[in-house]
């Protein structure tokens, strides 16, 4: 009886430790940190210039094929999703065309089988087997292309977006690529400004795009990318600048929209631009300085940067690494993994000095 315990004794210490290890990981504690918005460096100014939302694109919506137009189902200003049937041609002689292709496709397709058994029993040569088989090929391409023109007859909206013209009525004949619509293609959005040539000689060192909409409750700012810049000036002498949004934009934003485009500019061409952030927040990793970013699902990840040479007091400018976006952790750095969830704490209050409270 004890030996056959003994043998079940290594199975329940596997069992238990096991148990145990699941226990431990389930119970590990969730760090609370403090994030920073990583701040231009004094070397920078910030500079604003008056702007407006516009679409991506201008496109003219046609049918593929000739026709007769059966209905439009759209109206100048509508909104649109990807895919929305938009308008319609009258399809009848398509329809009649591909049915007289199926059948003549199909009676062909049985001839093509017995000829084929005929050959298989040494009845047929090979040549008229293959003139048979190269026949039906050539039909089902007919057919192809005849339902091809039958789904023609119906046009799709591209892409999210709105109807800024509509051209045509139902009832009227349209060639095919004869424009229906004129289309505004929303599905990502751009914000243009002007810029006279004082800015434009220093654009190079632009750090930070910026776009601020104005609202009812507080601004929205959102951080841009830089798409183009016109390299001839217009009437007023003034450069036409492009941005982008870095994320999409909320649904009631909207081409011409008026905005607020802001440009952090590094003064000194002779010095590198860049972020401060407090020194806390930097460790080291390998031989790597490095630090941890917040991520939109509570976790962190690490970041490799480049500092500054000249660095003094807590404030330590990164040079490389960070575009300004970013949310990073300041404090307890030693302590995260990667990839680990974090709660964030609300920053002391200035009355709260040193956070005592």
């Amino acid at each position: 009886m004890k030996i056959k315990n003994l043998f079940y004794l290594p199975t329940l210490l596997l069992f238990m430790l096991s148990s145990c290890s699941r226990f431990n990981q389930s119970s590990l504690p969730i760090h609370s940190v403090q994030v920073v918005n990583p701040v231009p460096s004094s070397n920078t100014t910030t500079q604003r210039y008056s702007g407006i939302i516009r679409e991506a694109h201008e496109v003219s919506l046609g049918f593929k094929t000739a026709g007769q137009i059966k209905n439009i189902y759209v109206k100048e200003g509508d909104q649109v999703k990807k895919g929305e049937l938009l308008a319609e041609l009258d399809n009848a002689d398509y329809l009649l065309g591909v049915e007289a292709l199926q059948i003549q496709y199909d009676q062909l397709k049985s001839e093509v089988a017995r000829t084929r058994k005929l050959f298989d029993q040494k009845s047929v040569s090979a040549n008229d087997y293959e003139k048979a088989s190269a026949g039906l090929k050539q039909l089902g391409v007919q057919l192809q292309v005849n339902k091809n023109k039958l789904k023609y007859t119906k046009l799709y909206s591209p892409t999210d977006g709105y109807i800024q013209s509509v051209n045509f009525s139902p009832a009227e004949m349209v060639d095919a690529g004869t424009a229906i619509f004129t289309f505004l293609d929303v599905s990502h959005l751009e914000v243009k400004t002007d810029l006279p040539s004082k800015t434009l000689k220093v654009i190079n060192n632009a750090v930070r795009y910026e776009c601020i909409i104005p609202s009812e409750k507080e601004p929205q700012v959102y951080p841009m990318d830089f798409v183009s810049l016109s390299p001839k000036a217009d009437g007023n002498q003034l450069y036409q600048l492009c941005l982008k949004f870095r994320e999409k934009p909320d649904k009631e934003i909207t081409p011409g929209m008026n905005v607020e485009v802001c440009l952090t500019i590094n003064e000194k061409t002779d010095s590198i631009g860049g972020f401060e952030i407090p020194a806390c927040a930097i460790f080291k990793s390998g031989d790597n300085s490095c630090v941890w970013v917040l991520k939109e699902d509570s976790t962190i990840e690490k970041r490799v940067i480049t500092m500054d040479d000249h660095f003094s007091g807590e404030k330590i400018t990164v040079i490389k690494g960070l575009n300004g976006t970013e949310k990073i952790v300041r404090a307890g750095v030693n302590s995260l993994q990667e990839g680990e969830k974090v709660i964030v704490i609300k920053q002391p209050e200035k009355t709260n000095v040193g956070g005592l409270i």
